[in-house]
C-alpha cells in the first residue's frame, strides 16, 4: 500500500465533485482544495453513501461463490471467478477500495478530534470498525495501526487480522461510549450530514451495538475467545440492537438523473434513462429451488420474472459455471435478474447499509449459543418474519407463519438436530442480493449451506471456493518487504484467523 498514493487520492477525492452530476459538492475551487474547507460535516455524507454503496454492490463475486448468483446465458465462462484459480489481480478493488473510504474516514476522525465533534469521532469508529472488517475478511493480516500514519510510515506493516479484530471491539465500545454521552449541538451540522440517522445518537448506538455483536458472532469458532464477556459489555450499556424495522439505511436524495440513483438499483437494475443495466448476474439455480422446493415465495422478490419467458417459465436460473450449449435458448433476457421487487422497488429508494434482518438474525445465534438472554426460537421466527416484511411479501407475517409451521427441515425448530446450521441456513436465504458478502463468511465460518455445489467449470479441477483473496500486485510493487513478510498465500489453503 503506497502511503504516497493515499495522499493524492485523499485530495483527488475532494476534487472530483466539480461535476455537477455528483453528490456532495465539497470546495468551490476543486484544483485549489484546502485543509480549512474540509470539516467532518463535508466528508460524512459522502463516505455513509460509499459505505452503503460498497456494501450492497461489491459482491458479485461473494454471490457467485455461495450459490446466490450465475452468469447469464448471454455469456462466456468466467475465469478465475469460476475456476477459482484467482490472481492478485483478482477483486484488486476490494483492497484499494476500502482503504481508500478508509482514508476519507480517518480524516474526518482526526478533523472531529481536533475540533471536539465527538458525534463525528464515534461515528468515524463504526465506519472504520466495518471498513477493516471487511478488509480482514478477505486478506486476513492488513496494513490497521500504521495505515494512516503519515509521518515516517510510508509503507506500513501488517496488523494481524486477529488483533485488528481485537482493537476494533474496543473502538465500538470507545464509540458507545461517545454516543451515550455525546453533545449533539456541538457538532456542526450533524442533522443534515448524517443522511443515515439524522443525527439520532440512540439510533447509532444500536448500529455500534450491532456492529460489534456480528465481530463477535465471526469469532465464535477462534479457542479462547470470551464471547460472553464481549456480548455482556454491549448488554451492560443498554443501547440494544437494531431491531425490526430498524434497518440502518442512508439516503442522500437520491434521484432519477446520472450519477444520482439508489446504488443497488443503478448497478443491477436500470440506468437513468431506463435502459436495462445487468444483463450478466442471474438467478442461481441452487437458491432459486431452495425457495421453491420448500413452498418459499421470497424468490419472488429476490429475483424478477423473466423479460421473455420460454416455455412458461417465469423464473429460470443457471448453474454457476456450467457451459451452456449453443442451442440452449435461454439468454438473459429468458432468465431472472438478481434485483427483484423485494430489492429494487425504486430508482429513489435508500440505501440499507446494515439491515434489521441481518441483526436479528446474529441476536438469534447469539442467543442460540447462551450469549444473550431470550428465547432461542421466538428470536429465530423474528429473524425469519422480518425478512417476508423486508421484502414486501403481501400479508408477510401470515405468509411467514405458515412457511415456519410449514414442517419443512429447512425450517423447521423442533426437528432441527443442529440449531445454530439451521439460523445460519436460514439466514443465508434471508440474506440473497442483500449482503452477499455475509454467505461467503458463513460458508468459510460454519460450512454453511452444508450442501452448496461447487463450480461446473471444465477448469476447476480440484480448486475449491477460495478461502480468501490474495494480495493486490500493487502491494508487492509498493510495499514489497511487508507484503512478503506475509509469507506464501494459497486461496486454497490459507484461512482468515476465524475460519475453524
Amino acid at each position: 500500500m503506497k502511503k504516497i498514493t493515499y495522499v493524492f487520492l485523499m485530495l483527488l477525492t475532494f476534487s472530483f465533485v466539480s461535476c455537477s452530476d455528483e453528490f456532495f459538492d465539497i470546495n468551490t475551487n476543486p484544483n485549489s482544495p484546502t485543509s480549512g474547507s474540509i470539516t467532518p460535516d463535508l466528508i460524512l455524507p459522502r463516505v455513509l453513501h460509499s459505505t452503503a454503496a460498497r456494501m450492497a454492490t461489491g459482491y458479485d463475486y461473494a454471490a457467485h461463490w455461495t450459490g446466490y448468483w450465475a452468469r447469464g446465458g448471454n455469456y462466456g465462462p468466467s475465469n478465475p471467478q469460476e475456476n477459482y484459480s484467482i490472481t492478485n489481480d483478482y477483486n484488486s478493488g476490494q483492497w484499494s477500495g476500502w482503504y481508500d473510504l478508509l482514508t476519507d474516514v480517518d480524516l474526518m476522525e482526526k478533523k472531529a478530534s481536533v475540533t471536539n465533534q465527538t458525534f463525528y469521532v464515534g461515528i468515524a469508529k463504526v465506519l472504520k470498525s466495518i471498513g477493516f472488517m471487511y478488509l480482514v475478511d478477505q486478506y486476513n493480516n492488513v496494513p490497521y495501526s500504521k495505515a494512516f500514519d503519515l509521518s515516517g510510515n510510508i509503507l506500513p506493516a501488517y496488523d494481524k487480522g486477529q488483533d485488528i479484530y481485537a482493537d476494533l471491539l474496543n473502538q465500538l465500545d470507545e464509540a458507545a461510549a461517545i454516543f451515550k454521552a455525546v453533545n449533539v449541538g456541538a457538532n456542526a451540522n450533524i442533522e443534515t450530514a448524517d443522511i443515515m440517522f439524522k443525527g439520532n445518537a440512540a439510533k447509532w448506538l444500536k448500529l455500534a451495538n450491532t456492529q460489534k455483536l456480528k465481530l463477535i458472532v465471526r469469532q465464535s469458532q477462534v479457542p479462547g475467545f470470551n464471547a460472553t464477556a464481549q456480548v455482556a459489555e454491549i448488554t451492560a450499556n443498554g443501547g440494544g440492537f437494531l431491531m425490526a424495522g430498524e434497518t440502518a439505511s442512508v439516503q442522500p436524495g437520491y434521484l432519477v438523473d446520472n450519477g444520482k440513483q439508489n446504488p443497488f438499483w443503478d448497478t443491477y437494475k436500470r440506468t437513468y434513462t431506463g435502459s436495462v443495466v445487468d444483463q450478466y448476474n442471474r438467478a442461481n439455480n441452487y437458491v432459486l429451488e431452495k425457495y421453491r422446493s420448500n413452498n418459499d415465495p421470497r424468490y419472488m422478490y429476490f429475483f424478477s420474472k423473466a423479460d421473455i419467458p420460454v416455455s412458461g417459465k417465469d423464473y429460470y436460473g443457471y448453474n454457476f459455471g456450467e457451459v451452456l450449449p449453443n442451442s440452449d435458448p435461454y439468454k438473459s433476457v429468458n432468465s431472472s435478474d438478481v434485483a427483484g421487487p423485494g430489492l429494487a422497488k425504486s430508482p429513489t429508494q435508500a440505501q440499507w447499509l446494515f439491515t434489521s434482518v441481518e441483526s436479528l438474525f446474529l441476536q438469534a445465534e447469539a442467543i442460540q449459543r447462551g450469549w444473550l438472554a431470550g428465547n432461542p426460537q421466538a428470536a429465530y421466527n423474528a429473524a425469519v418474519t422480518e425478512s417476508f416484511v423486508f421484502l414486501g411479501v403481501p400479508s408477510a407475517t401470515t405468509a411467514a407463519s405458515t412457511y415456519l409451521n410449514s414442517g419443512l427441515p429447512i425450517v423447521d425448530w423442533a426437528s432441527a438436530s443442529n440449531k445454530i446450521n439451521l439460523i445460519v441456513m436460514q439466514k443465508y436465504l434471508a440474506l440473497t442480493g442483500i449482503n452477499n458478502f455475509e454467505a461467503y463468511v458463513d460458508y468459510r465460518r460454519v460450512g454453511v449451506p452444508t450442501d452448496l455445489p461447487l463450480s461446473l467449470s471444465p477448469s476447476r479441477g480440484t480448486n475449491k471456493i477460495p478461502l480468501r483473496l490474495l494480495y493486490p500486485t500493487s502491494e508487492y510493487s509498493y510495499n514489497a518487504a511487508n507484503v512478503k513478510a506475509e509469507g506464501t498465500i494459497d486461496p486454497q489453503t490459507s484461512t482468515i484467523f476465524w475460519d475453524r
